[in-house]
């Protein structure tokens, strides 16, 4: 049972590709990697929180174009490699942790209670936007994970409604997670600009600010007009699905407010994870 009332929430970024493991099957960066900051900060994760939760929702940025919002209710999840291109050892790697049926049906509930109908899938596996970053927190994979995908439509205003009707599970031991990228411009990511980094740099600073804001209905309505920001725009080509998991962690925080609690770079571009509670 948990020792404290209310669980965070958390945004956390899960890089690019199977980056924790290009450099061999052992999963070890060398010091100058680009990547090196992330794993670092997942690998601090587990006992930053310093508590084991009953399970975890991961509300991945990989898990989109279904027909509604799905969650997996598999009580084994196998793999599912959705990257190319990347050494073979790279489609060899195994993650076990378990599902959580009864975990998953109790989310269904949770968001059908809300008035948010969902779909149950049973034969989807691990994604890289779970299997990377959880395989750095928690790698004994001993703590049971459920996913749920992106609804269909991507709007702040759908997912921040979603993580609203979420929050009951903080209560419960269940760990909330959105993982995606705050930065994810896939033409400009390995390039060197200036202007372009600026634009990233600016949008990583509104993005805190609209985070930390203490307001539920006023940090919705902020995170709302992210379409109207150019530097927000510039930052997620070409589309924001790695976004979108921000905004459900951002309304499943209730009334706390967000706090950045990792900054990295990738070649000038910032990017971040957040902590709610």
């Amino acid at each position: 049972m948990s020792t404290q009332s209310r669980l965070p929430v958390f945004f956390i970024p899960h890089g690019g590709g199977p980056w924790p493991f290009m450099h061999g099957p052992e999963g070890v960066l060398p010091p100058n990697d680009p990547w090196k900051e992330l794993e670092l900060f997942l690998k601090g994760f587990d006992r930053a929180l310093g508590h084991r939760p009953k399970a975890v929702l991961v509300i991945s940025a990989h898990w989109e174009k279904v027909e509604n919002l799905t969650v997996s209710t598999s009580a084994n999840p196998g793999m599912y490699f959705d990257y190319y291109g990347f050494p073979p050892h790279t489609f060899e790697l195994n993650y076990p942790a378990p599902g959580a049926p009864d975990v998953a049906e109790h989310v269904r509930d949770v968001l059908g209670a809300s008035g948010i109908e969902t779909a149950a899938d049973r034969e989807r596996g691990f994604d890289h936007g779970v299997f990377i970053p959880f395989m750095m927190m928690y790698p004994d994979a001993d703590v049971p994970i459920v996913m749920m995908s992106l609804d269909p439509d991507l709007s702040a205003e759908t997912h921040f409604r979603i993580g609203e009707a979420l929050q009951p599970l903080r209560d419960e031991d269940i760990l909330i997670v959105g993982s995606g990228l705050s930065y994810h411009n896939m033409q400009m990511f390995y390039r060197r600009d200036e202007r372009h980094a600026a634009a990233a740099t600016r949008f990583d600073g509104w993005l805190k600010d609209a985070l930390a804001i203490e307001d539920p209905k006023a940090r919705e309505d902020r995170l709302a007009t992210w379409t109207a920001n150019p530097d927000a725009l510039e930052c997620h080509v070409p589309d924001h699905d790695h976004l979108v998991p921000v905004f459900a962690a951002a309304g499943a925080a209730g009334d706390d407010s967000g706090e950045r609690v990792f900054q990295g770079n990738f070649r000038g571009k910032p990017y971040s994870a957040y902590r709610f509670g």
